[in-house]
């Protein structure tokens, strides 16, 4: 078999190993609470140090991958991710767990922008649409399996599982990486950005952890207001920085272009959508609707079933109609399966939240695969690590910052209908955004 369809094979199965950690995590995470002792706030940080570490280290993975080639950095974060998740199934405290948690997003932030680099550098430009739809479909495979997964080994065995089934599979992925990937020819030369990854990494752990602290601590004392008042100026430097900057840890110049700035962002609404339906709607099914942990992870099932078909179907029509139409197809898909979420959630008719999940699940490949075509097609050769770490970047920003705006939202309100309905606001503003910004099938070919 052709080496590029092995790269192919093994990025997809990685990204799915991370989005199964994903999936499985939050079906897993009630249990998880009442076993270690875990507060409500505590079993959040369990899923948003995670999120938080990969997307303040997405973009100098990128960019480090740019200076010193990809193939020893993506087999380190293999190996990384594979170690810490067997230490987190053998985590006996919040704090080890937590940490475990940090690794594995470190780990991960090393191999998300450079699985995408690999796979799109392995195919021809008219071919990467087609490639990336089926990397997706991997990657989305696994996420299927996740809630129904993350069910079953926390009824029947245990919710450590569900961290010790990833190690296998790593050293498999490594191992095919190491065998069939080498390094094109030319690379980048220069010195590292420290100062934009300590202002980026800084503004967003304070930012994060002020949102996330806020409702518990109070927003009006200093522990709260001093780190988040310092984490939002960090974050204005760190633009600041990034313009001037030679040469940069992000290129934030890159924004300038509304279709590249407008992709990121929906990018972003994806992973925040599919962070506040895989954790608060699992909670939801628990706590609310009364089912066990293996039954809400077949709930979840409409939204994480579709994709398995449909990113192929987004490749292809990124490929054909470009990133306008598909991309704003699957803003309005989320806009409408979240709203029908949020009423039904309020109302209390399950069905009508079963009916919002499946919109949404069909929706979602589009809003991954056509915009991430847009940005990889849209820069030079030299800077597809770049591209790769931004977007991936944006991707677990969304996340991040899903989780930390979530779960302060239900801290106020106690409302899962609540938490449903501000994400379906952020999906109206990403639609209007896009809708004005994203450039039309004429101008881009």
């Amino acid at each position: 078999m052709d080496k590029r369809w092995w790269i192919l094979g093994a990025m997809g199965a990685i990204l799915g190993v991370i989005l199964l950690d994903e999936t499985v995590v939050g079906v897993a995470l009630p249990t998880i609470q009442k076993e270690i002792g875990l507060s409500a706030l505590g079993a959040h940080w369990v899923v948003n140090i995670y999120l938080l570490v990969l997307a303040a280290l997405s973009g100098a993975a990128g960019r480090f991958g740019d200076i010193v080639g990809t193939r020893v950095l993506v087999v380190a974060g293999l190996l990384i991710f594979g170690l810490s998740s067997a230490v987190g199934g053998f985590a006996t405290d919040g704090t080890m767990l937590i940490i475990a948690r940090l690794a594995q997003g470190l780990g991960a932030a090393i191999i998300f922008p450079l699985s995408l680099v690999l796979v799109s550098m392995s195919f021809k430009p008219e071919e990467r649409g087609m490639a990336l739809g089926i990397y997706g479909a991997i990657g989305t495979s696994f996420l299927a399996l996740g809630p129904l997964v993350g069910g079953l080994l926390t009824e029947y065995l245990s919710w450590r599982w569900v961290f010790w089934i990833n190690p296998p599979i790593v050293l498999v992925v490594a191992a095919v990486t190491w065998r069939f990937w080498r390094d094109p020819p030319h690379g980048v030369e220069g010195s590292f950005d420290w100062g934009g990854l300590l202002l980026m990494v800084g503004g967003l752990a304070l930012t994060v952890f002020a949102i996330m602290e806020g409702p518990e601590r109070g927003w009006s004392r200093p522990d709260v207001l001093i780190p988040l008042c310092l984490g939002v100026t960090m974050l204005a430097l760190f633009v600041f920085w990034e313009l001037r900057a030679i040469p940069p840890l992000i290129a934030v110049a890159l924004f300038a272009n509304p279709t590249f700035a407008a992709a990121n962002l929906i990018v972003l609404l994806a992973q925040f959508v599919k962070i506040a339906t895989f954790v608060f709607g699992a909670m939801y099914f628990q706590t609310k609707v009364g089912l066990s942990p293996l039954m809400s992870g077949v709930a979840l099932l409409p939204a994480v079933a579709p994709p398995m078909l449909m990113a192929t179907f987004a490749g292809k029509a990124a490929d054909r109609h470009g990133t306008r139409a598909p991309s704003l197809w699957g803003v309005s898909g989320t806009f409408v399966g979240i709203s029908a979420m949020a009423i039904g959630m309020g109302l209390g008719v399950t069905l009508l939240v079963y009916a919002g999940l499946l919109i949404w699940g069909i929706a979602v490949s589009y809003l991954f695969v056509p915009p991430q075509r847009a940005v990889m097609m849209s820069v030079p050769p030299q800077m597809q690590g770049q591209a790769g770490g931004i977007v991936l970047s944006s991707q677990l920003l969304g996340g991040t910052m899903g989780m930390a705006i979530c779960s302060t939202i239900f801290a106020t309100t106690g409302a899962f209908a609540a938490v449903f309905w501000h994400t379906a606001a952020v999906a109206g503003v990403v639609l209007i955004y896009g809708y004005l910004a994203l450039e039309r099938p004429a101008q881009t070919g």
